[in-house]
């Protein structure tokens, strides 16, 4: 009989998943992707390794040639005693420089805008992926949703249809 975890399941190439924005693909229309290294203290990766994290309100910004996540909330870990960190606060980003003027290159066109998409442990490394993204119109959204829930009736008739022939 095998055991249930309480870790996520979503495990390739030595990552392990930590916390996922769901709304950052509805809300958002998606550039490009880029993986960038957290700066933390050992409270917070202790606090990540139970999964003690929310990624819905955060965002990233250039700041004198630095990237910074600002609202990620990180917990606190539930063992910390009188050493713990502040559950909100300014998270230094970790990536070349080369890479971060580029991205504020494309940071400066309107509309733009850097957003985590997950956060996981990559070789026991905590790290985040980022998304340069432009808002989603209402109307999109909605025709987002009208064309998933067409695809989810297409493969239900396609599913009971095999099922019928295959008694």
């Amino acid at each position: 009989m095998s055991k249930k975890s309480s870790e996520p399941t979503n495990r390739r190439f030595g990552q392990k998943l930590i916390a996922r924005n769901k709304k950052a693909r509805h809300q958002y229309n998606i550039i490009d992707t880029f993986e960038a290294g957290i700066a933390l203290r050992g409270t917070e990766v202790k606090a990540l390794r139970e999964g003690k994290v929310s990624l819905g309100e955060s965002f990233a910004r250039v700041r004198d040639e630095e990237l910074v996540l600002y609202g990620a909330h990180i917990s606190e870990y539930s063992s910390a005693g009188y050493a713990s960190h502040a559950p909100v606060r300014p998270r230094k980003l970790l990536m070349h420089k080369r890479q971060i003027r580029r991205m504020a290159s494309k940071l400066d066109e309107k509309g733009l805008t850097l957003v985590p998409l997950s956060m996981y442990f990559k070789h026991g490394l905590a790290k985040v992926e980022l998304a340069l993204v432009r808002g989603k119109r209402v109307y999109d959204k909605r025709q987002a949703i009208k064309k998933r829930e067409a695809e989810r009736t297409i493969r239900r008739a396609m599913s009971r249809r095999n099922q019928s022939r295959n008694p």
